[in-house]
């Protein structure tokens, strides 16, 4: 928006900050109030693959995260559902779909924005590197965070912040 603009349609930013603060004092507990969660973690994340050895190679060669398994999809024949190690336990999953006509990735309001991963902060440097040298394009945030796309054009975030701290605030 330019200066000349008029600004009636920005947000009310400090009304979003005040029923931001409301939801915090009505839900938030201090780490030694809440209760347990009743899950154990994040089994997978799916991410629709348009070709699997180019998603492997981009996964496993370049990001370093090796791939686990790849069996058939038994949801749809011919597919094929195959799995990435991403630490801790968690996985990240792909589908893809021959013959089946998907389209490009689109990043919508209600779908997923980004999907963020944590890695040591010594690796991290040294994946923004490997990123640079296969002409990966990317950004840096903050020094943490580096975005860029995969293949079919899924937003990846690399984060070197510890799991559980987002720039220095404890979220879990």
């Amino acid at each position: 928006m330019s200066t000349t603009e008029s600004t009636t349609d920005s947000p009310d930013l400090a009304a979003i900050e005040a029923e931001r603060e409301r939801i915090r004092q009505a839900h938030l507990r201090p780490a030694g109030e809440r209760p347990e969660s009743t899950a154990r973690g994040l089994h997978h994340t799916a991410l629709i693959s348009s070709d699997v050895e180019r998603t492997v190679r981009f996964y496993q060669d370049v990001l370093g995260f090796p791939l686990t398994e790849l069996i058939e999809n038994r949801d749809y024949p011919g597919s094929s559902h195959f799995f990435f190690d991403i630490g801790n336990g968690n996985l990240l999953a792909f589908f893809d779909f021959p013959g089946l006509d998907v389209g490009p990735y689109a990043e919508v309001l209600g779908g997923l924005h980004h999907m963020a991963i944590s890695v040591a902060p010594d690796r991290w440097e040294k994946l923004v590197e490997r990123l640079t040298e296969a002409g990966v394009a990317h950004e840096v945030h903050s020094g943490v965070s580096v975005y860029f796309t995969d293949p079919d054009g899924a937003r990846i975030e690399l984060i070197a912040d510890p799991l559980g701290e987002m720039y220095g605030h404890h979220v879990l």
